[in-house]
C-alpha cells in the first residue's frame, strides 16, 4: 500500500473478504456476503470477494487481493474482471496477515491486463512500463486436459473452446500437455492435510489450542482444527515432496509458453443455495479451487481473463513458469485484445 501511494494511487477503502482468506465461496458470516457484481443474488467467490465485486461493479479501478489457492483469480473469474497471481514472494508479504507462508501471493484485480501489470510492478518495487506487444503466432499453448476439465459447465467449456479457436487462428500452436500424474502425486502427498491448512494451523495455533468456542466461521475453524492435530512429520514430508514436484512441473512446462484452461469450471451459484445445502457448498468450493490452486501448489504465476459471450462471467486462465511474470502479462495482454475484452 505504501508503494502504491508513493506511485500516486488513491486508496479509497478496504473491501470485504472471507475470514483469514481461507475459503473460495466468498460468504462472510460476520459482515455480510458481497453480492456478485453481475447478479447480487450470486456468490462473489473468495477469498478476495469484495475486491472482485468492487472492480466488477466499477466502484474501483484496481483492487488488491491475496491468493493462496486462487483467492484473486476465483473472484476475478466469477465477477468478469482480470486477476493476476504473481510468482510467490515477488510482492513482499510484509503487512499482510498470513495464511500460508509457502503459498501466499499478493496481487491485483483490475479491468485490464495493463492495469494489473502496472499495479504489480509498483507493489514489486519496479518502475511500471508499457507492456511490449508479443505476437501470438508461433507461441506454444499447452492444454492440460484431464482432471482439470472434468465437471466443467457446458457454457464454460463452450466459451473456452471458442477462445482457444480464436487463439489458434493467430498461428499459435495448441497442444495437449498432461499434468495429471503430477497432480495425483501432490494429492497423495497432501492427503492428510493441505499445505495451506497445516501452515494456517500454525498461524492460529494459540486460539486453536484453547479449545474454547471462538466466533470464527466453522468453514475456516474446522479445517484449521483438523490440521492442527497432524504430527510434524506429515507437514515436513508434504513440503519435501512439494519441492520435488514443483521442479518436475517446471521441467514439464519448459515445452510450452503458457498453459490455458478455464479459471473455474463453474459459474457463480446463488448465495442461498450455498447456505441451504452443505454438500453442494463443499462440492462447489472444491471445483472453484481445483484449477486455480495448481499455480500455488507448484509455485507458478497465473492470470484470469474474462471470457466473452457468456451469460454469467467465467475466466480463461493462463499459467506460466516461476518467475515468468512479465512474459505472462505480455501474452495475456495480446489474448485480451484478441478476445475484445
Amino acid at each position: 500500500v505504501r508503494r502504491l501511494r508513493q506511485a500516486g494511487a488513491v486508496i479509497i477503502g478496504k473491501t470485504n473478504m472471507t475470514e483469514f482468506a481461507f475459503t473460495a465461496i466468498g460468504d462472510i458470516q460476520h459482515f455480510g456476503t458481497p453480492g456478485n457484481a453481475v447478479d447480487t443474488n450470486r456468490i462473489p467467490g473468495g477469498s478476495s470477494s469484495g475486491a472482485g465485486v468492487s472492480v466488477g461493479e466499477r466502484t474501483s479501478e484496481i483492487s488488491i487481493g491475496s491468493d493462496t489457492g486462487g483467492s484473486i483469480r476465483i473472484p476475478a473469474s466469477l465477477n468478469g474482471v482480470v486477476g493476476f497471481k504473481p510468482t510467490a514472494r515477488r510482492v513482499p508479504l510484509a503487512g499482510a496477515f498470513p495464511l500460508s507462508a509457502t503459498l501466499d501471493s499478493i496481487g491485483p484485480l483490475a479491468r485490464t491486463v495493463a492495469q494489473c501489470a502496472a499495479a504489480d510492478a509498483v507493489m514489486a518495487g519496479e518502475v511500471p512500463t508499457a507492456l511490449t506487444p508479443i505476437a501470438l503466432a508461433g507461441l506454444r499453448i499447452g492444454i492440460p486436459r484431464g482432471v482439470l476439465f472434468e465437471e466443467t459447465e457446458d457454457e464454460v467449456a463452450t466459451a473456452f473452446d471458442r477462445c482457444l479457436g480464436k487463439i489458434e487462428q493467430t498461428g499459435a500452436r495448441i497442444e495437449d500437455l498432461s499434468i495429471d500424474d503430477l497432480l495425483a502425486d501432490l494429492r497423495a502427498a497432501t492427503k492428510r492435510g493441505s499445505i495451506a491448512a497445516m501452515e494456517g494451523a500454525e498461524v492460529h495455533a494459540d486460539w486453536l489450542a484453547t479449545g474454547a468456542s471462538v466466533p470464527v466461521d466453522p468453514h475456516v475453524s474446522g479445517p484449521l482444527s483438523r490440521a492442527a492435530m497432524l504430527p510434524t512429520p506429515v507437514y515436513i514430508r508434504a513440503m519435501r515432496r512439494r519441492t520435488a514436484l514443483a521442479a518436475a512441473m517446471d521441467e514439464r512446462l519448459s515445452s510450452v509458453d503458457v498453459l490455458a484452461l478455464p479459471t473455474t469450471p463453474v459459474t457463480a451459484p446463488t448465495i442461498v443455495s450455498m447456505s441451504d445445502d452443505a454438500g453442494l457448498r463443499d462440492r462447489t468450493e472444491g471445483l472453484l479451487l481445483r484449477n486455480t490452486q495448481v499455480a500455488n501448489q507448484f509455485d507458478l504465476c497465473a492470470i484470469s481473463l474474462p471470457m466473452p459471450s457468456t451469460q454469467l462471467p467465467a475466466g480463461l486462465m493462463l499459467v506460466a513458469r516461476n518467475g515468468h511474470d512479465q512474459r505472462l502479462l505480455r501474452i495475456a495482454a495480446e489474448v485480451e485484445q484478441l478476445l475484445g475484452a
